[in-house]
């Protein structure tokens, strides 16, 4: 069985000195892409679940998702990990473990460092007691609509502060700002990547880059190699889902998932090669 903790995945990146591939999953289809996609690459993946398409859309539920994961999993030989993507909503967070959810990002970016950090301590002091790694986000890592959340290097994570809030926090791993944004891009982003050398000489955790859709493959492989271990896709890979099925002209259910596999797997074996295993 290839179903392991993010935490696993993320020390294989780290002596490959490269970032391992997390996809934002919303069904079936997107989770067998993602997984079979990755073992034809032959490299370790995370299927991640962001909690509105469960609290919002009742898209589908936690165990659920995990339990698509496993199975998936269980076919493949490469690591297979399954994420719970940005939450700040503590019982959420528990309600996503006692699912099965080995690993999940509690997300306070948004509040006074002090209350940051012992927020993520309490969530990672229950989490680490299930046996589940925690991400963190120090910084904030806004949305590409809005141009000063990915230039406003006040909201970026700054080196000295990320050493102490990884030290008190005691997270597993952190979501760094350096000049990325969720969502489509107005003007192309520019990796503030002197920071993100700053950042990684002065913390002993795995760092990861949220707002993977549009930024340039060439910023994204010299950041794999400057402590980036894990990069988060989403966007872009479901505005491809979207798209498929919009403009499938066909009127077989079945053909629409095969057509929409095809495609999603066409785009992942592109991405996934950004990740150096």
């Amino acid at each position: 069985m290839a179903y392991v903790k993010v935490s696993e995945v993320l020390q294989l990146a780290i002596k490959a000195n490269t970032a391992v591939m997390a996809f934002n999953c919303i069904d079936y289809s997107t989770v067998r892409s993602v997984i079979t996609v990755a073992e034809e690459v032959n490299k370790p993946v995370i299927c991640m679940l962001y909690p509105e398409h469960v609290i919002k859309y009742n898209w589908i539920n936690l165990e659920g998702f995990v339990s698509m994961v496993k199975t998936e999993a269980e076919k493949v030989k490469v690591p297979v990990a399954v994420h719970l993507d940005h939450c700040s909503d503590f019982d959420f967070i528990i309600r996503a473990i006692k699912a099965g959810f080995l690993s999940v990002m509690y997300d306070g970016s948004l509040l006074p460092l002090e209350e940051n950090i012992r927020n993520t301590r309490e969530v990672t002091r229950v989490a680490h007691a299930f046996g589940a790694d925690v991400e963190a986000e120090l910084g904030h890592v806004g949305f590409a609509s809005t141009l000063t959340d990915q230039s406003d290097v006040d909201k970026y994570t700054k080196p000295e502060i990320a050493a102490l809030f990884c030290e008190q926090s005691k997270c597993d791993s952190v979501a760094v700002a350096i000049g990325s944004a969720h969502g489509f891009y107005k003007e192309t982003p520019k990796l503030d990547l002197v920071r993100l050398e700053e950042i990684d000489r002065a913390t002993d955790v795995p760092l990861v880059l949220h707002g993977g859709s549009g930024i340039p493959n060439d910023q994204l492989e010299i950041a794999f190699t400057k402590g980036i271990n894990k990069f988060n896709v989403g966007t872009e890979f479901l505005w491809l889902y979207y798209q498929t099925v919009r403009n499938y002209d066909g009127t077989d259910i079945a053909g629409l998932a095969n057509t929409v596999q095809k495609k999603l797997m066409e785009y992942l074996r592109e991405k996934m090669k950004l990740s150096k295993f």
